[in-house]
């Protein structure tokens, strides 16, 4: 018996072993392994190993995973755990990767510590050379098996890795879809799991390749880290040629965008001034231009859909498939016109009579944000008054689907804006919402507001709102506190 043979044999005996003083219930439970490159790098503590107990619904299929990566030779454990319910994992009971040259090696499996061995045994040549054996130990009483061919023991990341560089944030992690949260105009955004995260992934079909590669492009900008920026964590091309998919990764919030969140709930004022102040505050850093450092970014399709609000409703912008850049010295590239969503285009959109200067494309995004401020007006509970069912801008004037030329109709000719509820101009800081709405949707681009200007607005709505509050309540307790003598009996 070869040396190689006898290390085998002795691996899967106290593998074996292992898995016998582990024991195995009906609760499915797996390796829990996840590798960390400083003992300082994950709160203080190194790798992190152990057992780990799968939980889920009822009705869904558990699994484990392990994924590594093999760097000349080099095998790396990266992380072991449960994976959640996937077709791809069922009646798999050894845990064996079979994709070829993967840029990261991933398997899973079904049976509780199925994980504790895993194989790389691509289908094209797992039968062709014999392999050659790989142990390796994360922690006590486990051990692992790699199975490599020989021909492919020096494999590191492939060669050609695409229009991009591999996202450090994603290559060595699984990924997994989830749920279909939304469908749009480029593609869909789908709720995933990222190890432990929940992640937004945002497909593009390869014939939208233009807009994912802008949108990409307007992430990896230097400067694009801002709090009320959707946070971007990784582009990937998935699949084959003919099948190509075009992934964005960005960071996942469940409340939503702020369409989805006025169709169900009303507003309280100091709720409508956070969504309002994040909001402006982060389109106001978009438009700035920072010399050496950021330039200047004209969204081109702002709306309410595309405001996505964090679990403390701070709202953060979203979508920048059309967006554009303006740099000193250089072209802002294609920028065609008559683009974005009809509803929400500003006169000079519609009519086709831009002024194709930087700030004539930040004009129009103010436009924009004087309809969504009317959005938050129309669902807060604040005025003395009804609060309405939740309308899209122009809905009442051109209906759920209006064309071009219904837009044209309203907003050019007839220069319609949405209806201001009588009740608002009443509230205090309502009444300055108002004000400042009318400001931003003026027919006259060159007379909006900026951005900068509303976050300033929506800070003296809320000075204002409490002003006129302590001011009604000294009056009452004045009037209150006066001893009146007794009214006389009318009997």
């Amino acid at each position: 018996m070869g040396s190689a043979t006898r290390l085998a044999f002795s691996v899967l005996l106290i593998t074996c072993s292992s898995g016998a003083i582990l024991g195995h219930t009906q609760t499915q439970t797996c390796v829990l392994y996840s590798y960390s490159s400083s003992s300082s790098s994950v709160e203080g503590r190194g790798n992190i190993s152990g057992v780990e107990i799968c939980s889920g619904q009822k009705d869904k299929r558990q699994h484990c995973f392990a994924t590594w990566r093999n760097t000349s030779g080099q095998v790396t454990v990266v992380k072991q755990g449960c994976w959640l319910d996937d077709p791809s994992c069922y009646d798999r009971w050894e845990c064996v990767e079979r994709k070829e040259s993967p840029d990261v090696f991933f398997c899973c499996c079904e049976g509780s510590l199925c994980n504790q061995k895993f194989f790389y045994l691509p289908n094209s040549n797992h039968t062709e050379k014999p392999p050659v054996l790989h142990v390796v130990t994360s922690f006590p009483c486990m051990f692992f098996i790699f199975l490599y061919p020989l021909s492919l023991i020096s494999t590191c990341l492939p060669q050609e890795t695409g229009p991009l560089p591999p996202s450090p944030v994603l290559g060595q992690k699984p990924l997994q879809l989830l749920e279909l949260k939304a469908r749009g105009r480029f593609g869909c955004v789908w709720k995933a799991q990222l190890l432990s995260e929940h992640v937004a992934v945002k497909i593009f079909p390869a014939q939208e390749r233009q807009s994912w590669q802008n949108e990409f492009e307007i992430f990896s900008l230097s400067g694009m880290r801002h709090e009320n920026l959707l946070q971007f964590l990784g582009a990937e091309k998935r699949g084959s040629e003919l099948e190509t998919e075009l992934w964005l990764v960005t960071a996942y919030h469940h409340k939503g965008s702020l369409t989805d969140h006025l169709k169900a709930n009303v507003l309280s004022w100091s709720e409508l001034c956070r969504i309002a102040q994040s909001m402006s505050r982060g389109l106001a850093y978009l438009h700035e231009d920072i010399p050496a450092y950021k330039p200047a970014i004209a969204h081109r399709d702002f709306k309410s859909k595309n405001v996505l609000l964090k679990s403390d409703l701070t709202a953060c912008i979203a979508d920048f498939g059309l967006a554009l850049r303006f740099e000193a010295g250089k072209s802002p590239g294609d920028a065609h016109g008559q683009v974005g969503t009809r509803r929400y285009m500003a006169p000079e959109v519609l009519e086709g009579a831009i002024n194709f200067q930087r700030d004539s494309f930040l004009r129009i995004d103010m436009y924009a944000v004087g309809l969504v401020l009317w959005e938050l007006a129309s669902r807060c509970k604040a005025a003395d008054g009804p609060v309405d069912e939740y309308l899209l801008p122009f809905e009442e004037e051109a209906g759920q689907h209006p064309s071009l030329e219904d837009m044209q109709e309203v907003v050019v000719y007839k220069k319609l804006r949405p209806t201001i509820r009588e009740c608002w101009q009443k509230h205090a800081g309502l009444a300055l919402l108002c004000e400042t709405m009318e400001e931003c949707w003026d027919h006259e681009a060159e007379a909006r507001l900026s951005a900068g200007c509303v976050e300033e607005r929506v800070v003296q709505m809320q000075q204002s709102s409490v002003t006129a509050h302590e001011e009604i309540v000294t009056v009452v307790t004045m009037v209150t506190n006066v001893d009146y003598p007794p009214k006389e009996s009318s009997l």
